[in-house]
């Protein structure tokens, strides 16, 4: 759940509500070089076309249809995990134009709002294309298009203006003259149309241009051939109209977005020493007074509570984290840390690893399948896995649970306040009961009784004149030797004496 500082940011909309969005995502994206289609590489938890769905989601469409291509199998399954996503194919990527064409092809008659996005615009908000939505509605347009003024417009559609300032057309940067080329108004392909003129205008594009292709942008020029009214909505935030081609610029909208994300926490009442070095994915959950040190790394469905503290070196996916708790230089995957408890340094928690409240997992100590209890130790150099470990139990350092025969995965049970000595192991399935004792240096195969010791471990014996015998004439030998002399000497002065 969201901290209550992001809670109290939320509001009221009363946003036109579409009657469609369509987000396109069918490019193959050859810039990437990469097997992965483009839209699924990943920035902050999220890929590409996740976070454009995430946008437009906040619209609350009646129909969210994605065009897709190249990887479509991909790209399909990827959205089919998510919940109200339609997909469409584009056989043949013809242009933005035809792209649209397809998606309505595949959706009723509609009559309202049609929203068209991108795939690769991981910054674009809903809060903007709410904002889009609203313009387009209050200046009853038949098209409204999100703009921005960038100082490098190369690559980009320019918007062109009549002198009272209404839009006039786009110009593909292909197309466009040096006079055209010298416009900074760019066109972020975002719109919001009228379905009926979406559909009338579509049916009235063509291919005389550079690339052969439909463009959507040609909607416009003939939306205002007809005499009807084309605006724009320009955006304060160019960032947000910014798509992804190839890996760098991925990695630069990767440190813009995770800049965005831990200002927003900070703002929200979190402190972060060192925000350039903390990494946060659009996905996690943080509450107030919560600490992250240098070198956080913070993925998945994570959630930190109140007042806990993280870091430095640590890395976290899927993983709860108690209030007031502490994680240090550790690694942990779908692992659950309850309040006041403490792991690390040097930890590693697996999936199904459950620290309880003021429990610990401490130096060197690897956890899976495992839940520690209230106040229980596992403090140092051990491994726990498939195991309850009960409340106020101590785990000696060194030991190991050994869950694994070779076959099959086993499991053990530690009972309440039970102490098991340093560098013991404890063979699957083995159950010790409350308030029992294991002897350090045992090997356990059997449970024990309330109140037992367990002792598995032969009698010392000592072999007289080993060393001389066996290892005559290294250090060791000659270290014993003169040991033995000063014992011999030690033995006749107290004689004397």
């Amino acid at each position: 759940m969201p901290g209550p500082a992001i809670q109290a940011e939320e509001h009221e909309r009363v946003t036109t509500r579409p009657a469609a969005v369509v987000v396109l995502a069918a490019g193959e994206g050859t810039r990437m070089k990469s097997s992965t289609p483009k839209v699924l590489h990943e920035l902050a938890g999220r890929s590409l076309v996740g976070h454009a769905v995430a946008a437009v989601q906040e619209l609350e469409p009646d129909h969210l249809t994605v065009v897709i291509g190249h990887g479509r199998d991909q790209v399909a399954a990827h959205l089919g995990q998510t919940p109200g996503v339609a997909t469409v194919v584009q056989e043949q990527q013809l242009g933005t134009g035809h792209a649209v064409q397809v998606a309505l092809g595949a959706l009723p008659d509609l009559d309202g709002v049609v929203v068209v996005t991108y795939g690769d615009v991981p910054l674009l908000t809903g809060a903007t294309l709410h904002e889009l939505v609203d313009a387009h509605t209050a200046d009853a347009n038949a098209v409204t298009v999100l703009t921005a003024d960038v100082a490098d417009p190369t690559g980009y559609g320019r918007i062109l203006r009549d002198d009272e300032g209404a839009v006039r057309g786009i110009v593909e940067h292909k197309d466009a003259s040096a006079e055209v080329r010298a416009i900074t108004e760019i066109n972020s392909g975002i719109y919001a149309f009228d379905a009926a003129v979406l559909r009338s205008a579509l049916g009235q594009l063509t291919t005389d241009n550079s690339q052969g292709e439909l463009y959507l942008t040609d909607v416009l020029g003939i939306a205002r051939s007809e005499g009807r009214r084309v605006g724009a909505f320009v955006t304060d935030d160019p960032w947000q109209t910014e798509g992804v081609n190839d890996r760098v610029q991925l990695a630069t909208m990767t440190r813009e977005l995770n800049r965005r994300v831990t200002e927003r926490w900070m703002r929200a009442g979190v402190t972060m020493v060192d925000p350039a070095t903390t990494w946060i994915d659009a996905t996690v959950t943080l509450e107030q007074d919560v600490v992250l040190r240098p070198g956080v790394q913070l993925h998945g469905s994570t959630h930190v509570g109140a007042g806990a503290e993280v870091g430095p070196d640590s890395t976290l996916r899927d993983v709860t984290v108690g209030a007031d708790a502490s994680v240090v230089r550790s690694h942990l995957v779908g692992a659950e840390v309850a309040a006041s408890a403490s792991v690390g340094p040097f930890s590693y928690l697996r999936p199904g690893a459950v620290i309880d409240e003021r429990a610990k997992a401490g130096a060197f100590v690897e956890i899976k399948a495992s839940s520690v209890g209230e106040g229980a130790k596992v403090p140092h150099l051990s491994y726990v896995g498939d195991a309850t470990i009960g409340a106020g139990v101590n785990i000696g350092a060194g030991t190991i649970v050994a869950n694994y025969d070779g076959v099959a995965k086993h499991h053990t049970t530690v009972g309440r306040h039970t102490f098991v000595g340093s560098d013991s192991v404890l063979v699957a399935p083995v159950e010790l009961a409350d308030g029992s004792y294991v002897a350090a240096g045992s090997t356990v195969t059997a449970g024990t009784e309330p109140g037992e010791l367990a002792v598995a471990r032969a009698r010392q014996r000592n072999v007289d004149g080993w060393v001389a015998r066996r290892r005559a004439g290294t250090a060791t030998a000659e270290a014993a030797h003169a040991a033995q002399q000063r014992a011999g000497d030690d033995h006749v002065e107290g004689e004397s004496v």
